[in-house]
């Protein structure tokens, strides 16, 4: 069963081969590009794990056999401190539907609640109807608000959203 390893800047490697292997594997599910992020300089890798200490952000890879099969991140929103944004989900297609998903997002349920995050968000494309099923069983559930994804303005994307469940709700 794959083990989550939370990023920081003691396994830069592991991060950024995972990364660039969600964005050659789904360049759809993302906004960003791997033409665009394989030219990241070690130092962006380093400044991206370190936003991702756990003040402001979080993030997550999911490892199998020592390999990283698995990433998910999520961010305070800069503008509102009781809600948070999921990013970068991602899951190797060998472990997808082994529950590889479910133990990434519910890794990052687990820091928003103990952040005192209210609303947990996400963005994801019209054309991924695997992941938006995925988030309805996670728990998410569209909000109404859309637009256009970046690489493709023929492509919409829609948030999806959920409560943060606390010890009293």
């Amino acid at each position: 069963m794959p083990f989550l390893e939370q990023i920081s800047t003691n396994n830069i490697l592991a991060f950024k081969t995972v990364r660039l292997q969600a964005l050659q594997d789904s360049p759809a599910a993302f906004g960003s590009t791997y033409a665009r992020e394989s030219q990241f300089l070690d130092a962006d890798w380093l400044r991206r794990a370190a936003n991702m200490n756990g003040e402001k952000g979080i993030g997550y890879l999911a490892v199998d056999d020592e390999s990283p099969c698995g990433i998910v991140g999520a961010f305070r929103d800069e503008h509102d401190s009781f809600s948070a944004n999921v990013v970068s989900m991602w899951v190797a297609p060998a472990h997808r539907r082994t529950g590889v998903g479910s133990f990434l997002i519910s890794a990052v349920q687990t820091w928003t609640r103990i952040c005192g995050v209210r609303t947990l968000r996400l963005m994801v494309t019209s054309n991924n109807s695997a992941a938006i099923e995925f988030y309805k069983r996670m728990g998410f559930s569209m909000t109404g608000n859309t637009e256009p994804y970046p690489n493709d303005p023929t492509v919409i994307e829609y948030e999806m959203s959920q409560l943060v469940p606390t010890a009293d709700r």
